[in-house]
């Protein structure tokens, strides 16, 4: 069996999920995952496999201060609350207050509310107040973005005088649902603008000296245990 056909195997992810990904996911990620899925843009939803890799990140580097740009219903928002250290903080920019108010009461289950610093707003006025203040340069362990695609190559301009050397940015979206390997006449009019935006920030990443980029396919929708 190919490559293709072993990643497109349902009984592989099935087992992936049911042995490494379900079991250590903390019941609160899991009722939030739910009740996202119901939205009508429950597919913007971070998926449980790309959750446990961001748990991982943020672990590995010793995450202590993150910013998110784009939390919808704070799912990620949750994992990343749920991993840092109990005195970590995170500044979450979105400008969806009603899409927060669903995850909102997930947060404070959890008890990591004293965390998060959200702030209700399009995310270039909160950047560039930041960067006004030198204190804030390089200060940052770890970023997320899942936003607006349009805006993602003058986030990472911004986020780079941000996270400090050393730090992550994570971009969600990058392959843009497989399409930015398709003919733009085979790709759905409606995923095409963003999907142009994406082909340059991949480009305009890869032949970047400053950072070292990894790619990674994760996409699982198989269930909810």
């Amino acid at each position: 069996m190919g490559s293709e056909g072993l990643l497109r195997s349902p009984e592989l992810r099935q087992y992936l999920v049911e042995t490494s990904l379900y079991p250590r996911e903390p019941q609160v990620l899991k009722d939030l995952r739910a009740v996202t899925a119901t939205h009508p843009m429950g597919i913007m939803g971070t998926d449980a496999d790309a959750g446990q890799m961001l748990s991982l990140l943020l672990e590995i580097i010793n995450a202590k201060k993150t910013i998110e740009i784009g939390v919808f219903t704070l799912h990620c928002l949750l994992l990343n609350a749920l991993t840092i250290p109990q005195d970590g903080k995170i500044m979450a920019i979105d400008p969806d207050q009603e899409a927060h108010d669903i995850g909102l009461p997930f947060i404070k289950k959890a008890g990591v509310e004293h965390k998060i610093n959200f702030i209700n707003s399009v995310a270039h006025p909160v950047l560039d107040n930041l960067l006004e203040d030198s204190n804030e340069h390089d200060s940052f362990d770890f970023a997320y973005v899942d936003a607006d695609k349009a805006n993602y190559a003058k986030y990472h301009e911004k986020l780079l005088k941000l996270v400090k050397v050393g730090g992550i940015i994570v971009y969600d979206n990058t392959l843009w649902m497989g399409t930015v390997a398709e003919a733009e006449d085979s790709v759905p009019e409606t995923l095409r603008e963003s999907r142009l935006y994406i082909k340059e920030l991949n480009k305009s990443l890869a032949a970047d000296p400053r950072v070292q980029i990894c790619h990674l396919p994760s996409r699982f929708k198989s269930g909810l245990e």
